[in-house]
C-alpha cells in the first residue's frame, strides 16, 4: 500500500512508519522537523509541513490508499493541537483522491466496558479530570473526523507504554477491552496498520489493548 504518517515523529507514528517499511509499504511521512525523523528506508518520503495550511499538504496525499494520524498533544499545554492539525489534514483530503484515515485518539473518549469494575471506573475518572484538557482536544477532533467524507476510524488506547511490539494486544470496534489498563505504542502503531484494511472498522472507534 501506499501510506501517508502524520506525526511521524511521535512514538506511535514513528512506530507507524518503521512496521509500514518493513511490511514492504510505500510510505510519506509528513513532519514538522525532519530531523527529528529516525526511520530510513528505501521507500519512504519526507514531507517537510506545519500543517498550517491544507494546500500544503496536497503533494503528501495525493494518490495515497490511506492516511495514518499520530497526531495529538504531548504536554497539557499543547492542548488543542489534535484538533486544529486534524481539521487542516480534514480540509487537504477533502481536494484529494485519498478516503481511508486511521487516527489515534484515547481510551477515555470513548466508551467503558460495561462491566468495569469500581478500580477502572475510578482510575478512567480521576485520569480524565487530571487530563481534561487533552481529552477535550481529543473529543472535539474525532467530532471533526465523523463529520468528514472520510473513511475513517479512530483508535482508543489506554496508558501508553515504550514496550516492544508483541501483537498480544485485545481490538474491541465500537468498544473497549475490559480491564484494558496499558499498551505500548509499538503494538498501537500495529493495531493501525491492520485496521487500515478492516471493512468492519470503518466509520467505528476501536479500543485497544492489552
Amino acid at each position: 500500500m501506499k501510506l501517508t504518517v502524520l506525526g511521524a515523529t511521535g512514538g506511535i507514528g514513528g512506530e507507524v512508519v518503521r512496521q509500514a517499511l518493513n511490511a514492504g509499504h510505500e510510505v510519506t511521512a509528513v513532519v514538522r522537523d525532519p530531523s527529528r525523523l529516525s526511520v530510513t528506508g528505501d521507500r519512504l518520503r519526507v514531507v517537510t509541513a506545519d500543517l498550517t495550511a491544507p494546500e500544503d499538504l496536497v503533494p503528501a496525499l495525493t494518490g495515497r490508499h490511506a492516511v495514518l494520524s499520530g497526531l495529538g498533544a504531548r504536554t497539557r499545554k499543547e492542548a488543542g493541537v489534535a484538533t486544529r492539525l486534524t481539521r487542516t489534514l480534514l480540509t487537504a483530503m477533502e481536494t484529494t483522491d485519498v478516503r481511508r484515515l486511521v487516527v489515534v485518539s484515547a481510551a477515555p473518549v470513548g466508551p467503558a466496558p460495561a462491566d468495569d469494575g469500581f478500580l477502572d471506573r475510578t482510575t478512567r475518572a480521576v485520569v480524565s479530570a487530571v487530563l481534561k484538557d487533552i481529552y477535550t482536544d481529543l473529543r472535539a477532533m474525532e467530532t471533526a473526523v465523523a463529520g468528514s467524507a472520510t473513511e475513517w476510524t479512530v483508535v482508543r488506547p489506554p496508558r501508553l507504554q515504550n514496550k516492544p511490539l508483541t501483537g498480544g494486544y485485545r481490538t474491541v470496534i465500537g468498544g473497549f477491552p475490559a480491564k484494558g489498563r496499558f499498551i505500548g505504542r509499538a503494538d498501537v502503531a500495529h493495531a493501525m496498520l491492520g485496521l487500515t484494511n478492516d471493512p468492519a472498522a470503518v466509520k467505528q472507534g476501536v479500543g485497544v489493548a492489552y
